[in-house]
């Protein structure tokens, strides 16, 4: 039974230093509002979606660094963008700075959430590939400082139940979106559709030699494959324009497996089509990762690529031993006929 959801890709433009977050949220919230208005009904925000990608800055306070990051969430300055989303009923993933104390101990992650349409989060997940360096490179034009200013994600790749058709969404963030595994695993917990907000610079700080159509291009092969082989929704979104007076590339769009990448031009959203995945051979290990007993459709088709692959060995082992009855050549015809 397919289901059908109207996503969109909600591509900010740039945030600067100077801008508060009261004024951020307020873009948000516009934009939610008119998300809303052209029947969406879920809406993906990019990463760090409340302040300017501060990693570029070399800071040494704390207390400046803590700034950009968020103790509660929601917050009062946040809590407007939940409320629109509960009384417009409509769902939303965003990227944020994370702050938080346990066991005494304060802890940083590049973080987002899962918000249903009734305005409560319904999922957390924490950066697991945190690209960049953690010490000062001056004589670079900006810092990549993610492994400085967070700690790897600890909370793993998991998928979660959303809307009233029960459609099960996985969340990454940017750089997770360019290993295999980020999107393997939440396929393989069910996954139909997953969520990632991004932050790529036009310019490549560590290959200044990349173009930056290949930015673009490597970004959208990431996502494209992602989908394809997992036979799933990928929807991306990412800033643009210029930040702070660094470019960021931009680029947003939901990909499936099955058809070409539908971009979210205008704002209008895309209509994604939710069917139950055709699952075909998985390799042994994945089974066993699954816990539950292989459907007798599936059973059949293990069967019947078992004969397969005997008939190719035995096939294989024929040709073998014809070989093996051939003359043997001589070293000195050997290289003649080479």
């Amino acid at each position: 039974m397919s289901r059908r959801v109207k996503v969109s890709a909600a591509q900010l433009g740039p945030i600067h230093r100077a801008d508060s977050r009261k004024s951020v949220v307020a873009r948000l919230v516009e934009m939610l509002k008119e998300a809303d208005s052209r029947g969406s009904k879920f809406v993906v925000f990019p990463e760090l979606a409340l302040t300017t990608f501060f990693p570029r800055y070399w800071m040494e306070d704390q207390k400046e660094v803590d700034k950009y990051f968020e103790a509660q969430m929601p917050s009062l300055e946040t809590q407007p963008l939940f409320e629109v989303a509960r009384q417009k009923g409509i769902g939303f993933y965003l990227g944020y700075a994370e702050l938080i104390e346990e066991e005494g101990k304060t802890h940083r992650f590049n973080t987002s959430i899962l918000v249903g349409p009734d305005g409560r989060i319904i999922g957390k997940y924490r950066k697991v590939h945190l690209p960049g360096h953690a010490e000062h490179r001056p004589t670079m034009p900006y810092q990549h400082l993610e492994k400085k200013y967070f700690e790897v994600g600890d909370l793993g790749f998991n998928v979660w139940k959303m809307f009233k058709d029960d459609i099960i969404v996985g969340q990454c963030i940017c750089n997770d979106r360019r290993w295999p595994e980020t999107f393997r695993v939440m396929a393989l917990k069910g996954a139909e559709m997953v969520v990632l907000g991004y932050n790529t610079p036009t310019d490549n700080v560590y290959a200044p030699h990349e173009p930056p159509y290949m930015r673009v291009f490597h970004n959208n092969l990431s996502i494209q494959a992602a989908a394809y082989q997992n036979g799933i929704w990928v929807v991306a979104t990412a800033k643009a324009g210029k930040e702070d007076g660094f470019w960021r590339h931009g680029d947003r769009g939901a990909d499936r497996r099955d058809r070409e990448q539908e971009h979210d031009r205008g704002g209008r959203g895309c209509f994604l089509r939710l069917r139950p995945r055709a699952r075909r051979i998985y390799p042994q290990h994945y089974l066993q990762l699954r816990q539950t007993p292989p459907p007798r459709a599936l059973q059949a088709d293990q069967r019947a690529h078992g004969r397969q692959s005997r008939a190719l060995k035995l096939k294989w082992a024929t040709k073998e031993q014809r070989c093996n009855t051939l003359p043997k050549t001589s070293p000195r015809t050997s290289a003649t006929s080479s």
